[in-house]
């Protein structure tokens, strides 16, 4: 007999789970499947496991110059497969922690890849090879993306490598080329760069971190040529020539062709759908672009079928896919939620300098034919930046001058990914600038600069 529940999510990512959570929460028999390992790219490959690289790479870097904070160290070194296996510890660690809150809401786990059959079942190949059917009202797809392979780039996993490959490394590269300044080819980047590794980043774009607003941007590449990272923008790899001991990489930029030797090439130009072998096709499940098209609510065109996460229209991000799996669940259980608010979701980037933002770029803002105030407070003239030793960046707010609606933040700087729900919550809940300034703020601390930087756009700092 095939295994029956209200609700069947296929993928046990931020998306996956947490919308397992919730619609147990609500009295919803649910089950999920899974063909790798519970908590998905993001707990096991993703944003975990890099963040405990990136604090070993953090870690590593203070221990090299002890004495700005008058201290001395001697042999400092590292263990680069220890670096590797405390970050697999790390991410094993959160997995276990989902299969223990999917076991303590009653969510059952099938294992194995799931397909379509027909509205209300789902077809699971176990890893032997046998076929088991699960029969759901709700059906939600949340399987997630991976890697983007360029045809210049062919991943072979020894060369030419992907995150994933990226993140499991067994020694050190004395010399690598990151493709692509996103979020993941930057703090690839800069753990790279921490560990001793020369590190060129090539992006198509004119700038790296091209999401973000343009101040951002320069601030970022100055803080990585200080860190002697290379950067070439304007720039596009052609060819890879990996026949030698390392690889040699072709660059065309403004200037023509340029040689770039190296160990290892890491591609890190976005992600691409996991759509593959679902079923869509069979159902005339509707999808545009390698996005599979939803409502408000997650519902596809087909009744009972719903997508989250990366495979829809939106930022691929674990916390938006977690958002929408709870919204998809709380419809489907009858409740009425509030339609997500894709134009209030902070994006955050974890090298050093960090990136947090939200909202419009000050040239977006323009754009769209708002009169602007601009404030901007640099983490030079905040106490706690000082007494932290990490001066370098600043928080920059924009807001709308005819009624004060805060139309964007964006930070560079040690520990602005904590800062930026505060944005979030203000705009939110439409609250002023004045309210802002008005808020008192505890001192010292790096949130201050928030304060400070909006004060300025209003004419009131008084730190500057």
């Amino acid at each position: 007999m095939a295994l029956t529940f209200d609700v069947v999510i296929v993928g046990s990512g931020p998306g996956g789970y947490v919308a397992a959570i919730r619609a147990s929460q609500l009295g919803l028999k649910v089950g999920v499947i899974e063909r790798e390992s519970l908590g998905g790219i993001c707990l096991n490959w993703g944003c975990i496991p890099t963040k405990a690289l990136l604090k070993s790479a953090q870690v590593f870097e203070y221990l090299k110059h002890p004495q700005e904070y008058g201290l001395s160290a001697e042999n400092v070194g590292f263990d680069f497969g220890a670096v590797v296996q405390r970050s697999r510890g790390v991410a094993d660690g959160m997995s276990k922690g989902v299969n223990f809150l999917l076991k303590k809401n009653k969510v059952e786990v099938v294992a194995g890849t799931g397909k379509l059959l027909a509205p209300g079942k789902v077809e699971v190949t176990k890893a032997d090879g046998s076929k088991e059917t699960v029969e759901a009202k709700h059906i939600i797809l949340a399987t997630g993306s991976r890697a983007r392979e360029l045809k210049a780039l062919p991943i072979d996993n020894q060369k030419i490598i992907g995150y994933r490959k990226a993140m499991v490394l067994e020694q050190l590269p004395k010399r690598m080329v990151v493709v692509g300044s996103g979020a993941i080819g930057v703090e690839f980047a800069y753990f790279y760069r921490a560990m001793g590794t020369e590190v060129t980043i090539v992006e198509y774009m004119p700038r790296i971190v091209p999401v973000e607003d343009e101040e951002i941007s320069r601030q970022m590449e100055k803080s990585y040529k200080k860190m002697g990272i290379n950067i070439l923008t304007s720039a596009e790899v052609t060819a890879v020539d990996t026949s030698g001991e390392g690889c040699r990489v072709t660059v065309k930029t403004a200037k023509g062709e340029e040689q770039l030797a190296c160990d290892i090439v890491l591609s890190a130009a976005g992600v691409v759908t996991n759509l593959e072998n679902l079923g869509l096709e069979e159902l005339g499940i509707k999808v545009e672009k390698g996005r599979v098209q939803v409502d408000e609510l997650y519902r596809t065109n087909v009744p009972g079928i719903y997508a989250i996460g990366d495979i829809v229209p939106g930022p691929a991000l674990a916390h938006v896919a977690s958002a929408e799996g709870i919204i998809c669940v709380e419809a489907i259980a009858g409740h009425h939620p509030e339609p997500l608010a894709y134009t209030n979701i902070p994006g955050c980037t974890y090298a050093q300098p960090e990136i947090a933002s939200v909202g419009y770029t000050e040239k977006e803002a323009r754009d769209k034919g708002f009169d602007v105030l601009v404030g901007k407070f640099p983490f030079s003239a905040s106490g706690k930046a000082s007494a932290a030793g990490v001066k370098d960046g600043f928080v920059k707010v924009i807001f709308d001058k005819k009624y004060g609606e805060w139309l964007g933040a964006h930070m560079i700087g040690a520990n602005v990914t904590e800062m930026i729900a505060e944005v979030v919550v203000a705009r939110k809940l439409e609250t002023t600038g004045h309210e802002i300034i008005k808020s008192v703020h505890p001192h010292p601390t790096m949130s201050e600069a928030l304060m400070e930087a909006t004060a300025a756009a209003y004419g009131e700092v008084i730190h500057l």
